[in-house]
């Protein structure tokens, strides 16, 4: 029965993965303060690293 209707259940699973996805992501949504904050940490940290070697 489920090969009569596969591809019909494939997007559905789709359709809820891709719902499930933007849910998590608006949930767990970062300012972009703190991601600019992260990265210039990031950089800083790469760049003393560099200097050191």
């Amino acid at each position: 029965m489920i090969a009569k209707y596969w591809k019909k259940v494939g997007l559905i699973i789709l359709i809820i993965a891709c719902l499930f996805n933007i849910v998590n992501k608006l949930v767990k949504k970062t300012s972009l303060k703190e991601d600019l904050t992260a990265t210039g940490q990031y950089m800083l940290e790469q760049q003393k690293e560099k200097n050191k070697k």
